[in-house]
């Protein structure tokens, strides 16, 4: 087998969702940590293999695949036994990678917005704006969660995805379970996978006390 080398940090839900699709599909992999504080990520050895200096990267013998989204289906679909996680059906596939595709522009939009004033200019403040937009993603996500899991009855790649950028709002204010019962549900299930809170749960804690240290106002 091909050696599987993952750049990352754990406080990254994009990342996260990585390491528990690697899990998932049981496929082994080097995970390489990159120190964002130092720029490691704006080396030249790292820029090489993605211009955009964002984690993660991977790395499958010399194959460089970038993005969260795209590094899953690819795992999928080159490592997967079964098409459990990335199902071949036309309507499967297309409501999982609907889901994906919210993810990338609706949740975790919302809550690097939220975070990308802190990391790009050291803002400590957040606007009920933000906020506003972070709670918005929430809403939406309960609504698509008519069923066990985000794209239908069974785990998928959707869920590992958007479940490491849902879990990571807490970095901004507390999901209340009374308003978003729904996504506490689906949290909780997930985490019930053997995986999920070693390499994605974590992480987002981790990532949660850190970025509360740094706010100094946070507009609810």
């Amino acid at each position: 087998m091909s050696k599987i080398v993952l750049y990352g940090i754990d406080m990254s839900p994009p990342v996260r969702a990585c390491l528990v699709t690697l899990k998932a599909l049981e496929v082994p992999f080097e995970y390489k940590v990159i120190n964002l504080g130092t720029g490691e990520n704006r080396s030249p050895e790292f820029l090489k293999m993605n211009p955009q200096g964002t984690v993660p990267v991977l790395d499958d013998n010399g194959i460089i695949v970038t993005d969260s989204h795209a590094i899953c289906i690819y795992l999928c679909e080159k490592y997967a036994n079964t098409d459990a996680l990335y199902p071949k059906d036309l309507l499967k596939r297309t409501e999982v990678n609907q889901r994906l595709f919210f993810d990338a522009s609706v949740i975790y939009k919302a809550l690097w917005n939220v975070s990308s004033v802190f990391w790009m200019r050291g803002i400590t403040e957040v606007t009920k704006e933000r906020t506003d937009n972070v709670h918005e993603a929430l809403r939406l996500t309960e609504t698509l969660l008519e069923k066990p899991y985000i794209a239908g009855d069974t785990v998928t790649i959707a869920d590992f995805c958007c479940a490491a950028t849902v879990s990571s709002v807490p970095a901004v204010f507390d999901i209340d379970e009374q308003k978003y019962p729904r996504i506490t549900a689906w949290l909780s299930r997930l985490s019930e996978l053997p995986y999920f809170e070693k390499y994605n749960n974590t992480g987002a804690k981790q990532y949660s006390t850190f970025m509360r240290s740094q706010w100094t106002k946070v507009e609810l």
